[in-house]
């Protein structure tokens, strides 16, 4: 049992959520806004890799409202490691109701529409080229995960493999794949290097989504990028 092994993580990601501002601050120090910013430090996650774990060990990190995937490790002949998701838990994340204070407060601060707000702004054939999108990406393995974040909606393995906005002005959809640029034959108005262009979300290579054919083409460079992810 490997039990120990997520105590010790819990006390970790414990200490990282009450010392959340010194990690903001080295990491805006050390990387930058641009990169500070894309960050969401609202639920961290532990990640516990061991050889194997038991019925008892899942069943115990159902019971904690933490972020929590169990990673079981194999060994292969010629080096090879792979890594299988066992199981994972989501935080239940408590609202607590504004005061008059506050929403006086955020009433008089610029605000800024989020990924959520531009799904809602979002025609009916963008909204159905995002779902197919979606269950794409879903469908490539077991293994993915969806997350919204504030400005963009993640699709992870382990890490990012790609990064999607919805941009109902224009009726497109960006993707940010870890893809190198510099493999691949940028088409115009397609696909963009944006390795030194600042963006939400991680990936060198953008794809801009504008019809149900660039969707098709766009699927091979998905693939790819999760395949490496």
């Amino acid at each position: 049992m490997n039990e120990n092994v997520i105590n010790q993580g819990l006390y970790y990601l414990d200490w990282l959520l009450d010392h959340k501002a010194e990690f903001e601050l080295m990491t805006l120090r050390k990387f930058g806004q641009s990169i500070a910013d894309n960050i969401d430090w609202s639920s961290p996650r532990l990640l516990c890799i061991a050889g194997n774990f038991t019925k008892y060990d899942e069943h115990a990190v159902q019971q904690i409202n933490r972020n929590i995937e169990l990673y079981q490790y194999k060994h292969y002949l010629g080096g090879f490691l792979m890594l299988d998701l066992v199981n994972a838990t989501t935080a239940q994340t408590v609202y607590i109701e504004e005061s008059p204070i506050d929403r006086t407060q955020k009433s008089n601060t610029k605000t800024f529409k989020t990924v959520s707000d531009y799904l809602d702004q979002a025609n009916e054939q963008l909204t159905d080229r995002f779902e197919n999108i979606k269950s794409f990406m879903i469908a490539l393995g077991d293994d993915v995960q969806m997350k919204t974040l504030k400005y963009y909606i993640a699709f992870k393995r382990i890490k990012n493999f790609a990064c999607v906005e919805v941009h109902p002005q224009s009726n497109s959809i960006l993707v940010y794949l870890k893809v190198d640029p510099t493999t691949v034959t940028l088409e115009q108005g397609f696909t963009r290097n944006v390795t030194n262009i600042g963006h939400y979300g991680t990936g060198d290579l953008e794809i801009r989504i504008n019809n149900d054919e660039d969707l098709e083409k766009a699927k091979y460079f998905i693939e790819k990028s999760y395949d490496i992810s």
